[in-house]
């Protein structure tokens, strides 16, 4: 049984190119419960480290739309904020609920349930993207099998954009990227294309930017597709926070929007800016800088990752517990 979970031993770090797809991340806590696991088995506290619910699931994916993925007994299925299983265990694999409906998988094919269980979009494609499939904007993209062209579905099942795409992401701020004859670009909802497949690889808009590479440097387009950013970077990522990620020289540091370094490149390991903080590696250990630069939490955790909700899940040992933005520990580490 495969779990499209999300939880925190999952997220991915920073390495070479460029995310196409951030945020939302990867673990990213949105509902004041946070997932926590406890002798194999995983929970959910609150912000001030009580359990909410005990850990119990072998498996489990954030709270999203007020219903979070859980495994029990090998099947997939809903509970809600209280902990009640809402969705009886009894799919192959299921993703987190966005805008109302969640990608489950019966069988090889994959469909749509809304929030009561119901087999909304009957399964019949296939996910074309290693993430989750979900609805963005009221699209989802999906193939009608492996391999085969990208298209998109609105929320009746229906295929509002024919498949046409080598590659495609869903939508972020209006456009969703595209790959096409071994180049990206971006298409609006009615699936024209608005920037046209020039790049050899790039993000999806976020914050008003997205990252494009040229050859082997990255810079920064706008929504227009004009280059604000030179191609500069030996990697980059999303905006995220008013800051990107970038990666100079094999060293990461911080730009803004106008490609100003803010953080300069001093960092072997990091991840994205979130809640002002975000998380980097100094020798073999992580901590937290704020916007400046500066040290805000001293390096000490055998990992790290970023805030949500003013918590950041890290890890000591083979433990992962969750520290507040002075560092102090609401959930000692676990296993």
């Amino acid at each position: 049984m495969r779990l499209y979970w999300i939880a925190l031993l999952a997220l991915a770090g920073f390495a070479g190119g460029c995310a196409r797809r951030d945020p939302p991340r990867p673990g990213e806590q949105t509902s004041g419960l946070f997932l926590i696991r406890q002798n194999g088995r995983w929970g959910f506290v609150d912000s001030r480290g009580n359990v909410k619910i005990a850990p119990q699931f072998e498996q489990a994916a954030p709270f999203s739309d007020g219903l979070a993925v859980v495994s029990i007994g090998g099947r997939a299925g809903y509970i809600d904020t209280s902990g009640r299983v809402a969705i009886n265990p009894q799919f192959a694999s299921g993703s987190p609920f966005s805008e109302g409906l969640a990608a489950v998988r019966a069988g090889n094919a994959w469909g749509f349930i809304d929030k009561h269980g119901k087999m909304v979009i009957p399964a019949q494609f296939q996910n074309p993207t290693p993430a989750p499939l979900e609805f963005s904007e009221g699209l989802c993209a999906v193939a009608s099998t492996q391999g085969a062209p990208v298209g998109f579905i609105d929320k009746s099942g229906k295929m509002a954009i024919a498949p046409q795409f080598a590659y495609a992401l869903p939508y972020s701020g209006g456009l969703a990227l595209v790959g096409m004859g071994g180049r990206y670009g971006y298409i609006d909802h009615s699936g024209k294309l608005v920037i046209n497949p020039q790049f050899d690889d790039a993000s999806s808009f976020f914050e008003d930017r997205a990252a494009v590479r040229f050859g082997n440097r990255w810079g920064y387009i706008d929504r227009s597709g004009k280059l604000v950013v030179n191609p500069q970077f030996d990697s980059a990522r999303a905006f995220s926070d008013g800051l990107a990620m970038v990666t100079v020289g094999g060293r990461i540091g911080f730009i803004d929007k106008s490609g100003k370094m803010i953080v300069n490149p001093r960092f072997d390991s990091a991840r994205d800016f979130s809640d002002g903080r975000a998380a980097v590696r100094v020798g073999n250990r992580w901590g937290y800088i704020d916007k400046s630069g500066n040290l805000a939490i001293n390096p000490q955790f055998d990992n790290a990752r970023p805030f949500s909700l003013d918590l950041a899940p890290v890890e000591i040992g083979p433990g992962w517990g969750y520290v507040n933005r002075e560092g102090k520990f609401i959930w000692n580490p676990t296993v």
